[in-house]
């Protein structure tokens, strides 16, 4: 996990006591929180609380996806949201992922007949997951 994080991210630890602005900076209100910036700082994604680790690492992948999701990268959001499909299918994130994952083909192809499959792949692998709901106007 260690590897994994250094390969990825620019870790920084903030301790409250010692800077407490760093804290006030990002609206923590709870720890551990881990937030996810995109390369100019602005927040993507926010982990908050302990968690098992297979959950914790697909949390990190979704950070990632969401960074290249938000840059436009559909490319690279589609090969994280999959990770987290492929890598992580028991854990809370693996719905969204899926639902995610259909949206970045979607907007890299804009073929509309992707969004069908996802929503078919979410009843199949996740069928009491909100995510369905989400992704019920894609039903054909």
């Amino acid at each position: 996990m260690s590897s994994f994080i250094q390969q990825n991210f620019v870790p920084l630890e903030i301790n409250i006591k010692e800077i407490p602005v760093g804290f006030k900076r990002f609206d923590v209100l709870w720890t551990p929180t881990v937030v996810i910036l995109d390369e100019s700082g602005k927040e993507r994604f926010r982990i908050e609380g302990y968690m098992p680790k297979d959950e914790f690492a697909a949390h990190l992948t979704m950070g990632l996806a969401r960074v290249a999701f938000m840059n436009k990268k559909w490319t690279d959001a589609e090969k994280f949201y999959d990770e987290v499909v492929q890598k992580y299918p028991a854990t809370s994130l693996a719905p969204a992922a899926v639902y995610w994952l259909g949206v970045s083909r979607y907007k890299k192809t804009n073929d509309h007949h992707v969004l069908g499959k996802i929503v078919t792949e979410l009843k199949e692998k996740y069928p009491d997951s909100p995510w369905n709901k989400q992704a019920e106007p894609w039903a054909a």
